[in-house]
């Protein structure tokens, strides 16, 4: 699972085996894990995170 980019304690990657997905990333925080859908930005799916702090990743990645 490259790492594509950290910001902070959040970790960006993606899985190279993920074959009929839409184009997503995955970001890590500690035991925290989400996914998000990359056109448009929008949760696929998370585990742990508070709904605050995904508002905060969504809103950091349609500003890109």
């Amino acid at each position: 699972m490259p790492t594509v980019l950290r910001i902070g304690p959040y970790r960006f990657f993606f899985y190279s085996n993920e074959c009929g997905e839409p184009p997503h990333i995955h970001i890590q925080h500690q035991d925290k894990l989400a996914k998000f859908w990359l056109q448009p930005v929008q949760l696929a799916k998370s585990i742990r995170f508070s709904p605050q702090e995904l508002k905060k990743l969504e809103k950091n990645g349609e500003r890109e």
